[in-house]
C-alpha cells in the first residue's frame, strides 16, 4: 500500500501545478511564509499539491470555496508537516469549513457523575480519525500568535500521532521525558501565569487543558516564534525537535 501511495504522488506531482500568481496572493497574506527558503517553500508547494488531491475540502451552510481559500487553508495545514510528510495526516479526508463560528452540542459529566448538556460556538474543532472543521471567518483572522489552521491540525497531529489524552508522544529520536517535562512545565507555568493576571502574549485560552496548551503554543511556534523562543526557551527548543523545523531561526 505504500509502494501504491507513493506511485499515485509522484503521478499527482507530474501533473498538477499551483497557479503562481494564486500561490504569491496566498503567500502575501500569510506572513510567517515569508522566511522559508526557496527549497522549503518549494516543499511546501509539493505538499500542498498533495494535500489538496488527498483531502476533501467543502464548505458547509452555503459557505463557497473558492481556489484561494482551499490553497490558504491548505498552505497553513501543511506548514506544520513541512518535514514530517503527509502520512502525518493519514486516516482521514474531510476538512469542513463554515462562514464563521458554529455551534455544537456537548456533553460533560460533573464531579457528582451528573451529565450536563449544552451548546458552544466554535472557531475550529478536529475529530480523532475524522475531520477538521474551521470557521472561514477566524480562518481570515490569522495573525501573529494566532491561527485557527494551525491550532486545529496541531490537535490532529496530536490525535491520530501516538500520546495520551494530555500530550502527543515525542518522535523518534526524541529524549521523551525532556520533550514530556518540558511541556508540562510549561504549562504549570502558564497556568500560574493566568491566574496571577499576569500579561502574556499567549492565548489565557491554553490554560484550559494540556492538549490546548499544546495547540495554542503550535500556532505561536509558526507564527510568533522569535517571541516563543525568547520567552519559552525550552519549551521551544523541543517543539522545534517535534516539528523538525527553527521558524525563529528563518525570521
Amino acid at each position: 500500500m505504500g509502494f501504491l501511495r507513493e506511485w499515485r504522488r509522484k503521478r499527482t506531482l507530474k501533473r498538477a501545478r499551483l497557479d503562481g500568481t494564486l500561490w504569491e496572493r496566498v503567500a502575501a497574506g500569510l506572513s510567517f511564509l515569508r522566511g522559508l527558503s526557496a527549497d522549503e517553500t518549494a516543499r511546501l508547494k509539493q505538499l500542498v499539491v498533495l494535500f489538496l488531491a488527498e483531502k476533501e475540502m467543502h464548505g458547509a451552510q452555503g459557505l463557497q470555496l473558492t481556489d484561494e481559500a482551499r490553497l490558504s487553508i491548505a498552505a497553513q495545514a501543511c506548514l506544520p508537516i513541512l518535514n514530517l510528510g503527509l502520512d502525518v495526516y493519514r486516516g482521514w479526508v474531510g476538512v469542513i469549513v463554515y462562514p464563521g463560528e458554529f455551534r455544537v452540542r456537548k456533553e460533560e459529566v460533573d464531579e457528582n457523575g451528573v451529565v450536563h448538556t449544552f451548546e458552544e460556538e466554535l472557531a475550529g474543532e478536529a475529530w480523532p480519525g475524522g475531520p477538521v472543521i474551521l470557521s472561514w471567518e477566524d480562518v481570515g483572522m490569522a495573525e501573529r500568535g494566532y491561527n485557527v489552521v494551525i491550532h486545529e491540525f496541531a490537535h490532529k497531529i496530536h490525535m491520530d500521532g501516538g500520546g495520551d489524552a494530555d500530550l502527543p508522544a515525542a518522535r523518534t529520536g526524541m529524549d521523551a521525558a525532556k520533550w514530556r517535562g518540558a511541556l508540562e512545565e510549561a504549562y504549570r507555568r502558564f497556568c500560574a501565569e493566568v491566574d496571577a493576571d499576569q500579561p502574556t502574549f499567549i492565548d489565557p485560552y491554553a490554560a484550559e487543558h494540556p492538549a490546548e496548551f499544546f495547540a495554542v503554543m503550535s500556532e505561536a511556534f509558526f507564527t510568533e516564534s522569535a517571541v516563543l523562543a525568547r520567552d519559552w526557551p525550552e519549551l521551544y527548543a523541543q517543539l522545534a525537535l517535534f516539528y523538525r523545523q527553527d521558524p525563529a531561526e528563518r525570521a
